[in-house]
């Protein structure tokens, strides 16, 4: 596999890595609220956004993804199951940030500050998990909204309804905790959909597990955030005022019934 990207002549602290899976929709959301026009605190020279487009029946255009900016790179990847690990890894493997931020789901849209408080974190020590909180979009969690009568239609009259573009944070009042964050953040987490650590720690660790291989990945982001926060040489730090929002796109785990 090759990875698209325009020419680069130097190297970012951050390496972001996204896949997609048929999310056309969701994707052009996602892809700008990771770029310079959307985050704040980060300089465009130190980060790069790799999007791994994994098995997707209508992929990406590789020109359209780096049109969000020139941190951004393409990757096809055509794993043999149908589960994001191969395309998360590999990503991982191409990325030449020392640090590398994991978002195995690219539905998730992205506060203004993720990015910038990801690489502050870093300077806490030199083994730093950041990891931020998950939230769904809508009233409810979509496992529970979905039987109300959230859709893809109402989240864009949704979005439609509020400038999400220019003030990032009112994604707040839009959305709510996620099942895997419900505790919030004074309380044990299943979970984040947006973490960064040390490149190398995350290799050593052999990243996410070859051995899930149904749909989305099933319990994959479960085991590694277990992993991560169970090593003795690693320090957790919780990003507060920043998370992620997830979008309605029929996901094999947020998007049916609970």
């Amino acid at each position: 596999m090759q990875l698209s990207r325009p020419p680069e002549v130097r190297t970012p602290k951050l390496s972001v890595v996204v896949v997609m899976h048929n999310m056309r929709r969701e994707a052009e959301r996602t892809l700008y609220t990771l770029s310079q026009n959307y985050q704040r605190g980060i300089s465009p020279d130190d980060y790069e956004v790799l999007v791994m487009d994994s098995g997707s029946s209508e992929p990406l255009e590789p020109h359209w993804v780096t049109s969000f900016g020139p941190q951004f790179g393409y990757g096809r990847v055509q794993p043999d199951q149908p589960t994001p690990v191969e395309a998360m890894n590999l990503g991982a493997h191409l990325a030449r940030g020392s640090t590398v931020a994991c978002a195995i789901d690219g539905a998730r849209m992205l506060s203004p500050g993720c990015l910038g408080q990801l690489l502050i974190a870093q300077d806490l020590g030199s083994e730093v998990f950041a990891y931020t909180l998950g939230f769904h979009l809508g009233p409810k969690p979509q496992q529970q909204s979905m039987l109300e009568g959230y859709d893809q239609q109402v989240e864009d009259q949704l979005l439609d309804s509020f400038d999400w573009r220019s003030e990032g944070y009112t994604l707040y009042q839009h959305s709510a905790a996620a099942l895997s964050s419900a505790q919030g953040a004074f309380g044990p987490i299943a979970e984040s959909n947006l973490f960064a650590l040390p490149r190398q720690r995350y290799l050593e660790l052999g990243g996410y597990d070859s051995r899930f291989t149904t749909p989305g990945g099933g319990y994959t982001n479960l085991d590694l955030f277990a992993r991560i926060m169970a090593h003795l040489e690693i320090t957790p730090v919780l990003l507060l005022g920043e998370a992620t929002f997830h979008q309605f796109h029929g996901g094999a785990a947020t998007n049916i019934p609970g």
